[in-house]
């Protein structure tokens, strides 16, 4: 993938994940428990909707991020239920690349596995705060490959932004915007992202306490 596109492309990703975060308004929860909420509004992007989720996390950011970073090495299939696998097709930049990821069959089966590629971008903000920041891209090293229906992620992220005066606490702010494909009753999908999402927050604190108890 040629370097500059991809570059000017994830910058433009990053700060229109950086508007989502920002812009507090038009969000309808939909789902809150554990001190976690989950809210959307319809996506400006496709036809589907935007998910945000919000909760804190009980370890500093640096420690959060390593159970999520879109990194070689990363965590993330270990713990994260809706990740089988994942891997760097392209690095472009010790910040950039191009990755793959899989995930299992969900919904009592309804959703077969996915698998995504998408250009992702890491970013630290002055705050402190780390991010991630993705939207699907086609790779030659990358075609559909058998087994698996090809999703598309639309801008996404997430931040690990610190809590002042609470070393050890993270504020994680998500953003999900996914075309699963396929077909697919929108019940199905309508309610799987905000059961999933809480999911990830839960599973994120057990594997953050595993890793560092």
């Amino acid at each position: 993938m040629d370097p500059t596109l991809a570059a000017q492309m994830s910058e433009a990703v990053a700060e229109k994940v950086l508007q989502y975060r920002r812009d507090e308004s038009g969000w309808k929860i939909c789902r809150e428990a554990n001190g976690v909420s989950v809210s959307w509004r319809p996506s400006v992007e496709f036809s589907g909707n935007l998910y945000r989720g919000e909760g804190i996390v009980n370890a500093p950011p640096e420690k959060v991020w390593v159970c999520i970073k879109p990194l070689p090495g990363t965590l993330r299939a270990k713990w994260d239920e809706n990740v089988s696998s994942f891997e760097i097709i392209e690095s472009l930049t010790d910040t950039l690349c191009v990755s793959r990821t899989t995930s299992p069959s969900a919904a009592m089966k309804l959703i077969s596995p996915r698998d995504f590629v998408d250009l992702v971008l890491m970013k630290t903000y002055e705050d402190g705060t780390l991010s991630s920041n993705a939207i699907n891209v086609e790779h030659p090293l990358c075609p559909p490959k058998p087994g698996y229906v090809r999703g598309f992620n639309h801008p996404c992220g997430c931040f690990c932004e610190p809590v002042p005066g609470e070393p050890n606490k993270t504020h994680l702010v998500t953003f999900f915007q996914t075309d699963l494909s396929g077909y697919l009753p929108q019940s199905v999908v309508d309610s799987f992202f905000p059961r999933s999402m809480a999911g990830f927050y839960t599973n994120l604190e057990k594997a953050v306490k595993t890793l560092y108890d």
